[in-house]
């Protein structure tokens, strides 16, 4: 193994191992009142843009696993009421949208980075979070109805969501990623 492939195995277990902290404790939702905001797309979106697309996957890989344990051992409302209906949904959701958290912020710095870096890196970052938002209650949304479950409460955290936390999220990763990735950069240089 090469020094540069060993340094990014142990970058890459560090942001799996950030994951999971953010993911099982406080430290990964910042309370605005009416809603949380969560952390945990940042380290995938800087994981992604610094190691590539196939670690990016990783991380969103162990994004899922963080928020499918979450749903197991202290499941919302929602996610409770539809994991009595359908583990099996409820492991969809968890997981679908954050494997495709990595892809679209691949994709969006790709077609962004011959501009500024600093905005390539916040857009695509502010992109992922976006996406995980979307596709998370968008999902949740779809299996509600299709297995037939009373929806007027996910519509409602949908509307609070795209009110409050979604670009809250999509700010703070927009916000925090560019400087991380920076000093990233300049250490590997």
């Amino acid at each position: 193994m090469s020094r540069k492939q060993l340094n990014n195995f142990v970058l890459l277990a560090l942001f799996v191992a950030l994951i999971f902290l953010l993911g099982q404790t406080p430290l990964g939702m910042i309370p605005l009142g009416w809603c949380n905001v969560t952390l945990l797309v940042i380290p995938v979106a800087i994981g992604t843009i610094y190691m590539g697309v196939r670690n990016g996957l990783i991380l969103g890989l162990a994004l899922g696993a963080t928020s499918f344990v979450s749903a197991l051992l202290r499941p919302s409302v929602l996610v409770g009421t539809l994991m009595g209906a359908s583990p099996l949904a409820v492991a969809v959701m968890s997981f679908l949208p954050r494997l495709c958290v990595p892809l679209v912020i691949a994709g969006v710095y790709r077609l962004l980075r011959g501009k500024q870096k600093h905005v390539a890196v916040a857009v695509a970052s502010a992109c992922g979070s976006l996406t995980n938002t979307v596709l998370y209650l968008g999902l949740m949304l779809v299996f509600y109805t299709t297995l037939g479950i009373d929806n007027t409460a996910v519509l409602t955290a949908i509307g609070a969501t795209a009110g409050g936390a979604g670009p809250c999220e999509a700010i703070a990763a927009a916000l925090i990623c560019p400087p991380v990735l920076a000093a990233l950069w300049r250490v590997r240089r």
